[in-house]
């Protein structure tokens, strides 16, 4: 234990954890307190997509998470005549190098987080305290101090440099805060059903929305073996008649889903909300996942979004906390995150407007206005989250947008793995600048002073091209395609995979390359400094390439 921790995150849930594991890789002096003694053994969240996969990668899961989730291809929406009126297609891999969408069971998850967690000397992850009280530091140069009890009911104090809620939709940091919630007044009541089926069934599209008045249903993948199943509460029933075990069999008797051929995990009902706390930072203390947004499940981002966070939040609260950065940096994580997670807010709201309908005539406008525009075969694509448009980021072509990930062969002669494997199992992540279609990096000539800093904020520069003396090989075109259609010959990618700024083709390369990393050298020592006009250009954040 230490006196005072660089971070003390509340709650250890997947936001909490992963932040924790993020810190912890970046050799901080952590403690995660929770207030439950132990894990919650249920499913909960089902739902992550590509980006998730790679902030997850990023935390040390790798391979681990692919043997606990199934890839989701298919999301199809159904009237009560089982017609179709809407076919997503989340097909392959991602830009992020992981599947579009995957389906996983929470407490698996959970368990391998718990495991890289408990790897990290300097990371404390205590249970069974729960946090009361809140003092903030009246300056940057003084700890907050956390009120906790024990589960024995014994009170103690816990210090840290910066605290973090992660502490769920309830959140006591935001209430000790007095944070304002802006609640958007979309609520609906749904019956969760999680089984595990005793036998293997092939459930074809994995994912279903059945959009039918009489009682709007769910019915989508909980992961390998598992099933899950959400009941729209229609307008006569109470609660407490929805929410009992004999109900749920009765609504899953349709299926062939009985206590003959499978095991009931779970019942439980839901309130789906649409809310986001007005501030995620007061003074030391942040607000992350549950704690500063909630939204409907429609668009399966809820736990997507927290990670988000996550990763947005760690390498910022790492580069300040040891003066590396102004401590103004940490401002622009609520400008980044905010504008994203309304975004996804409204998108599953909408969502939720077409099926939460239990208006019989209302449904067959809808099923006639949307079986209009389906063409058989036909996928719809998912609309991309937006790049950021504000914050640490460059005035240049592509900034802002969610940069690519593709397998690459280490030519460096470091590699002891597979001839082509994910470029951040060859790289890692952090800092990267890479240079396309270039020799060695001592080729490409840069300022030694200018490389010794970016080094030490854990920057790294890396070439890549078909050339063998280049740092990386592409083996699919993933990365030099990506600079051709974005008309640049080198990026500098930030630790959160989000693209900082770009050098398009320059007349003198090495010149160009410096001058961007010292903008990054002066952003991170004012964010919020004016850009001067001569460096402005294009600016297009783009969705994320495939």
């Amino acid at each position: 234990m230490t006196d005072t921790y660089d971070v003390a995150i509340v709650g250890a849930g997947p936001v909490g954890s992963a932040l924790g594991i993020l810190l912890g890789q970046l050799g901080r002096q952590v403690v995660v307190l929770e207030r439950w003694p132990e894990p919650y053994p249920l499913p909960r969240a089902v739902h992550y997509d590509h980006e998730i996969g790679r902030i997850l990668q990023a935390c040390g899961l790798g391979e681990e998470l692919a043997a606990i989730s199934e890839p989701a291809e298919i999301y199809e929406w159904r009237n009560a005549d089982g017609a179709t009126l809407l076919r997503f297609g989340r097909v392959g891999h991602g830009a992020s190098g992981w599947p579009e969408s995957s389906m996983f069971n929470q407490p698996a998850l959970e368990a391998l987080l718990a495991q890289r967690l408990a790897a990290f000397p300097a990371v404390e992850v205590r249970r069974g305290i729960e946090v009361v009280g809140l003092a903030d530091a009246v300056t940057p140069d003084e700890p907050v101090t956390l009120s906790c009890r024990t589960a024995g009911g014994a009170d103690e104090e816990v210090r840290a440099r910066y605290v973090v809620g992660c502490d769920g939709a309830n959140s006591t940091v935001r209430t000790l805060l007095g944070a304002p919630v802006r609640d958007l007044g979309f609520f609906y009541d749904w019956l969760i059903v999680d089984v595990v089926l005793n036998e293997e069934r092939v459930f074809d599209p994995i994912n279903l929305q059945i959009c039918d008045p009489v009682r709007p249903t769910t019915a989508v993948s909980g992961g390998p073996g598992r099933r899950r199943w959400e009941f729209m509460r229609l307008p006569h029933e109470s609660m407490e008649e929805l929410n009992d075990v004999d109900t749920a069999w009765r609504l899953l008797e349709p299926w062939d889903v009985t206590p003959a051929n499978a095991t009931m995990e779970r019942h439980a009902v839901y309130t789906f909300q649409a809310r986001w706390a007005e501030c995620w930072r007061v003074g030391s203390v942040f607000l992350a996942g549950d704690a500063a947004h909630q939204m409907p499940p429609f668009a399966g981002q809820g736990m997507c979004s927290g990670l988000r966070d996550a990763a947005n939040l760690a390498w910022k609260l790492d580069l300040v906390l040891d003066g590396r950065a102004d401590e103004s940096l940490l401002d622009t994580y609520e400008t980044e995150r905010m504008p994203n997670a309304q975004a996804v807010i409204a998108f599953s709201m909408d969502l939720g407007k077409v099926i939460c309908v239990p208006d019989v005539d209302e449904a067959a406008a809808r099923d006639e206005a949307m079986r209009a525009g389906v063409v058989d075969g036909q996928v719809s694509e998912v609309p991309p989250l937006p790049a950021l448009d504000d914050g640490l980021i460059a005035q240049t072509p592509a900034a802002g947008s969610l940069f690519v990930q593709r397998d690459v062969i280490d030519q460096r002669g470091e590699g002891t793995g597979p001839p082509a494997r994910r470029s951040d199992d060859v790289v890692g992540a952090g800092w990267r600048l890479l240079v396309a279609d270039a020799g060695s990096v001592d080729d490409l000539g840069l300022d030694p002073e200018v490389v010794a800093w970016f080094t030490s904020i854990g920057g790294a520069v890396h070439t890549i091209a078909q050339d063998p003396r280049a740092n990386l090989g592409d083996t699919t075109d993933g990365y030099l395609g990506w600079f051709r259609r974005h008309e640049v010959t080198a990026v500098l990618q930030r630790p959160d995979f989000y693209v900082y700024g770009t050098v398009p083709e320059p007349e003198v390369l090495a010149q160009s390359l410096d001058a961007l990393l010292r903008s990054l050298e002066l952003d991170l020592c004012d964010p919020r400094r004016p850009v001067p006009v001569a460096a402005h250009h294009a600016h297009t954040p783009g969705a994320p390439d495939a």
